[in-house]
């Protein structure tokens, strides 16, 4: 089992989810955020919940490039290593491209994508120090094929850190170190909460229930939830572009 776990973008949604699943199954946490009262709040309700376990957090905005590596550092140094990393934070976008919100468009793919980078950089850094460890990239099913409107930016994100994902399995191929590339559906948190096209969405719990179950498995890839998500990539993949046009 992969018992210390670092988790980015972990005050909410998500990343707090896959805390308090992995912590009530006896992981260590390394979590970090820009919402340090939140990480404080989880880190008591967490500790106070299972007291056998360790909870660390940090301050971290993942687009101070050069405070990642010195954190992720930190983390390691207070738990004794690090066996899995999660690259989990980001934000959506909400603007369509041409509409003067350049800089709103610019932070999305800096966060999204950029920082990922960052986030990589530091984590391979320390597994290959370690020679193992799990680093997890969150993609999502919207990186699969490019999309209209305020989904723009944000699936062009998506789409460049799966194929970074895939070329760290690349490198990584025949070692001890694994790459899992996760690609959510639509599950309920903040970012997709006054979505109103978000079809087939499941509850928080049921989503990270599934993020869980499918990155402890570690494969290469993994649509979450499996279902109805993992026969819709193959369909919006070859959905013509016109057809596709229409649908969405």
């Amino acid at each position: 089992m992969r018992r210390n776990i670092l988790i980015t973008g972990a005050s909410s949604g998500l990343g707090m989810g896959m805390a308090r699943a992995w912590a009530g199954k006896g992981c260590n946490l390394a979590l970090c955020a820009r919402r340090v009262e939140n990480l404080e709040a989880l880190q008591h309700e967490l500790t106070s919940s299972f007291p056998n376990i360790r909870v660390a957090i940090q301050a971290l905005d993942v687009c101070d490039y050069d405070q990642v590596p010195k954190v992720f550092q930190g983390f390691k140094e207070e738990l004794g290593s690090l066996d899995r990393i999660v690259v989990n934070a980001g934000m959506a976008s909400s603007h369509a491209i041409g509409q003067g919100h350049f800089a709103s468009n610019r932070q999305t793919a800096e966060t999204n994508f950029v920082a990922a980078i960052a986030q990589c950089e530091a984590a391979m850094e320390i597994f290959r120090t370690q020679n193992a460890g799990h680093l997890v990239l969150m993609s999502s099913v919207s990186g699969v094929r490019g999309f209209r409107g305020a989904m723009n930016v944000y699936a062009a994100t998506k789409a460049a850190v799966a194929s970074l994902a895939e070329g760290l399995q690349l490198d990584t191929e025949g070692t001890p170190i694994q790459v899992t590339n996760i690609m959510p559906g639509y599950i309920l948190t903040d970012i997709n909460r006054s979505t109103k096209n978000a079809p087939f969405r499941v509850d928080l719990e049921t989503g990270v229930a599934a993020l869980v179950r499918a990155i402890d498995k570690e494969k290469r890839r993994a649509y979450v939830p499996w279902w109805p998500w993992t026969p819709l990539s193959y369909v919006l993949k070859a959905l013509p572009f016109k057809v596709f046009a229409r649908a969405m």
